[in-house]
């Protein structure tokens, strides 16, 4: 199996505990070497946080499993980069 080295996900998070404590938290796991966290809409009661987690052999497991332990959800996965090094979009004509 290869493996996961970047993972862009939608997580719906509630307001406490707070984003930096959240990633915080992901960023502990053994298998991620950095996480960026952008608060992208929030409410009264749940704030959506996209995290960019990126590491050699991320357990996407563990990654979830710390979210839903800390009161969030994966809403959506966006965006996966496997294998041996990461390959950065290129832009197209039609972009």
């Amino acid at each position: 199996m290869t493996h996961i080295r970047r993972l862009v996900i939608d997580v719906l998070k509630p307001h406490e505990p707070s984003t930096l404590e959240f990633a915080q938290q992901v960023s502990e796991a053994e298998s991620v070497a950095g996480v960026n966290a952008s608060v992208i809409e929030l409410d009264r009661e749940v704030q959506n946080v996209k995290f960019t987690i990126e590491g050699e052999s991320i357990d996407y497991d563990t990654v979830e499993a710390i979210i839903e332990d800390a009161g969030g959800s994966v809403h959506s996965v966006d965006q996966i980069a496997c294998g041996e090094y990461i390959v950065e979009d290129a832009p197209t004509p039609q972009d």
